[in-house]
């Protein structure tokens, strides 16, 4: 009789749609265990992603559809995640410390592209991972300022490699740490991309879950050739609703696709204006912009930001809307933008290449 039962449940859990990732639980194989034990029924599914923020909507979605089941008087759920490495670009092997880099770009300057990926890094902190941010803008390198760590310089401990800077538990490395705010960076393409392929593997990381790359704006050279040597299992697209930058933003969606990179969605930043006198809300750059791309390429829309003064002041101040007001509807924003950039990803392919043994041959 139990056993009826516990195939049933294993069934409803395995039917639940994952909100964020866009499939079943019993697709995505996050169906750790059921049981039923004298009507009590436990589960215990694992997700592929940080969702700390979402566990009891996880929890909610359990309990619904196991309570109403003959044979279950309770329901006792557990919720965790296990990250896993995802798949690269076919020529190019994940960096061992890293099991994740996800590159956040935009095809054009000003859209709060740098912002986003800091308050990004942060958010995915706050689910519940172990993540590492990579300042890729050569020529404005401006997370330093917004971690408020400006000023500061990481140390070499064997004259090779060079530790990250810490702040608020996210690692973060930028050229910014090298050279003095006001010293323009006079770099031709060749030197810049040498410069960011040592800022990626002489650093000395952690072992990450994720490393978010902060993409030079534009797509280039350096942003191209960035594409093309640094193993990304992921791309998120910053854009605004305006004509002008959804132009340039495809621009950045289809460079990631000739390099075999999915785009895991597109962020509408400055969706629309909070007016801080009267809160009033208005679509001043358009409206349904990100929304229309996003279908358009058949690629999720992860969410919208607004045009806050606050964002703006809070990074200003290197204390991040993340971080400055962790429970506010901003925050929330984040969080769960980030939660449902790492599901797209989780529900993606995954990277076997660390399974399997190293394989040498000899003259004995």
């Amino acid at each position: 009789m139990e056993q009826d039962v516990d195939k049933k449940i294993k069934e409803a859990i395995g039917a639940i749609q994952d909100p964020y990732a866009g499939k079943s639980l019993g697709q995505l194989k996050w169906v750790k265990s059921t049981a039923v034990e004298q009507g009590v029924a436990s589960v215990h599914i694992e997700l592929g992603y940080p969702a700390a923020g979402a566990r009891q909507q996880f929890e909610q979605l359990a309990r619904e559809a196991v309570e109403s089941l003959e044979g279950v008087n309770a329901v006792q759920v557990e919720i965790s995640w296990k990250i896993l490495s995802h798949a690269v670009q076919r020529n190019l092997k994940p960096i061992k410390s890293i099991k994740n880099i996800i590159a956040v770009a935009s095809g054009k300057g000003g859209v709060g592209k740098s912002t986003t990926s800091v308050n990004l890094a942060l958010a995915l902190i706050a689910e519940g991972a172990t993540v590492g941010l990579l300042d890729a803008d050569i020529y404005g390198p401006s997370q330093p300022r917004m971690l408020g760590l400006s000023g500061r310089r990481p140390e070499t401990p064997d004259g090779k490699s060079i530790d990250p800077l810490e702040a608020y538990g996210l690692e973060c490395m930028s050229i910014g740490f090298m050279v003095d705010d006001e010293e323009p960076m006079i770099w031709r393409g060749p030197m810049v991309t040498s410069a960011l392929n040592q800022l990626i593997g002489d650093t000395n990381w952690s072992e990450l879950d994720y490393l978010v790359v902060d993409m030079p704006p534009g797509t280039g050279d350096i942003a191209l050739t960035l594409s093309q040597q640094v193993p990304v299992s992921g791309a998120i697209i910053v854009t605004t609703p305006q004509d002008i930058a959804l132009l340039d933003a495809r621009k950045g969606l289809k460079m990631f696709e000739k390099v075999s990179v999915p785009v895991l969605g597109v962020v509408e930043n400055m969706s629309t204006h909070i007016c801080s006198k009267c809160g009033n809300e208005e679509h001043i750059f358009g409206a349904g912009g990100g929304a229309s791309m996003a279908e358009q390429y058949s690629v999720p829309l992860l969410g919208s930001l607004p045009l806050d003064i606050r964002i703006r002041e809070e990074a200003d101040s290197g204390h991040p809307t993340v971080i400055a007001d962790p429970e506010g509807p901003l925050a929330l924003r984040y969080r769960e933008i980030a939660r449902s950039a790492v599901a797209k990803l989780a529900a993606q392919g995954r990277d076997y290449s660390r399974l399997f043994p190293k394989i040498s041959i000899e003259n004995s």
